[in-house]
Order: C-alpha cells, then sequence, then structure tokens
C-alpha cells in the first residue's frame, strides 16, 4: 500500500518536475559542451553529431581538426549510455534509485575533472584534456540514458535538432507565433544559455564551468531524489 500510494503522489507532480530537472541538465549540456569545444581541443562531449562531422571532415584532412579527441568522446559516451540503459532497464519512467546513482555518478566525473584542473601544472596537460573530454562524454551518455528513460518528451538533454524540427515543422505550424513558447523553445533556449554561460566560464580557467556543471547536477541529483525517488 505505501508503494502504491508513493507512486500516485510521485506521478501527480512528476511530469512538471521532471521537465525542469531536465532542463537544468540540458543547461549543464551547453556548459560542458562550451568547455569541450573550446577548451579541449574542439571535442563535443555531448553533441556526438558534432564530433561524427568534426571526424568525417578530420579524416578528410580539412583544417588540421582534431581526430583522437572525437573518437574517443564516440566511445565513451557510448559507453555511458550503455551502462545507463542496463541499470535502468526494468525501471523506466520513473525515479529510481538507479537514476539518482547514474546522475549522481556523473557529477562526481564534473567535480573530479574540474578539481583536477585546479592542481597547479595539470591545466595544460594533453594527457588531462583527453582524459576530460573522454570522461565527460560517458557522463553526458549516462545523463543522455537517464534522459531517454525518464522519457520527457521534447527534452533529451543533450540535442536540440529534432527538436528544433518539431517547433518549426508542429508548433510553429499549428500554432503560429504563439505556438513557439513551449518546451521545445525553452530547451533549444536553455542549450543557447548554458554554452554562453560555459564560454564566458572558460575565461577563469576550465575547471570553473566543469565544476559548476558538476553543481547543477547535484542540484539536480538531489531534487529529483526528494521529490520523484520511487522504492523498487
Amino acid at each position: 500500500m505505501t508503494l502504491t500510494i508513493t507512486h500516485a503522489r510521485s506521478g501527480e507532480r512528476a511530469p512538471s518536475v521532471t521537465l525542469w530537472m531536465m532542463m537544468v541538465l540540458t543547461f549543464v549540456t551547453g556548459v560542458v559542451d562550451a568547455v569541450g569545444f573550446l577548451g579541449l581541443d574542439r571535442v563535443f562531449v555531448g553533441n556526438m553529431t558534432g564530433n561524427i562531422v568534426i571526424l568525417g571532415m578530420a579524416v578528410a584532412g580539412a583544417d588540421d581538426l582534431p581526430v583522437i579527441g572525437p573518437a574517443i568522446a564516440l566511445g565513451t559516451f557510448t559507453a555511458g549510455a550503455f551502462i545507463g540503459g542496463m541499470v535502468l532497464r526494468r525501471r523506466r519512467k520513473i525515479w529510481s534509485g538507479g537514476v539518482s546513482v547514474l546522475l549522481g555518478s556523473g557529477a562526481a566525473v564534473l567535480g573530479l575533472l574540474g578539481l583536477a584542473y585546479v592542481v597547479p601544472g595539470w591545466s595544460e596537460s594533453s594527457a588531462l584534456e583527453l582524459a576530460a573530454s573522454s570522461a565527460t562524454a560517458a557522463a553526458m551518455g549516462v545523463q543522455a540514458a537517464v534522459a531517454r528513460s525518464l522519457a520527457v518528451a521534447d527534452v533529451t538533454t543533450v540535442v536540440v535538432t529534432s527538436t528544433l524540427t518539431s517547433l518549426a515543422s508542429e508548433s510553429l505550424v499549428s500554432g503560429g507565433v504563439k505556438g513557439l513558447w513551449n518546451r521545445r523553445f525553452a530547451a533549444i533556449a536553455i542549450i543557447f544559455a548554458g554554452a554562453l554561460v560555459g564560454a564566458l566560464l572558460l575565461r577563469f580557467g576550465v575547471a570553473v564551468p566543469l565544476l559548476v556543471a558538476a553543481l547543477l547536477t547535484l542540484v539536480v541529483v538531489a531534487w529529483g531524489h526528494r521529490s520523484l525517488h520511487v522504492p523498487v
């Protein structure tokens, strides 16, 4: 009976609360993608479409683009998504303990990387740069798997191409200008804001935006676990 009541109470507030939390994670993606592209040798850590395009151009020898960083990021993002999927495969569309553990682990990775960049002499290390882009991509893969499991419509937290398509081809067509003001527009605006903030914070070094991303992710974990956690 207790479990049933918990499900019911969580279900009543889950859609709006989960939406807000996914928006915060979308902002985090914007921050870390700015770090990856501007601070870690032009590697996207959340947007894998960007990495595939960079790899294609790099293989063609265009503009001295990196190969190793984007390739490893693709692999670690995929590994992170796989791990997330395995953990959550039997607990879809609910905030289980697995969701908290996965997102908490991602926050820990971002936080540790941020602290590593504070250590004197480490910030210029190419090995740390590669480790940071790879580990951050893995954390974003986990985050993407969590977002897919929670299944908030139009908010994947890591990509907005499909969201932009839906906004233009459905919201704008059906509702005109008024149809723009919805979660689709919000997701696009928030990832833009995250990238803007990430780029600005990079002026203080790579550590600062990574630590901010870690803190925001921890806020989501605490908020979600407190508000929506369903024991299973």
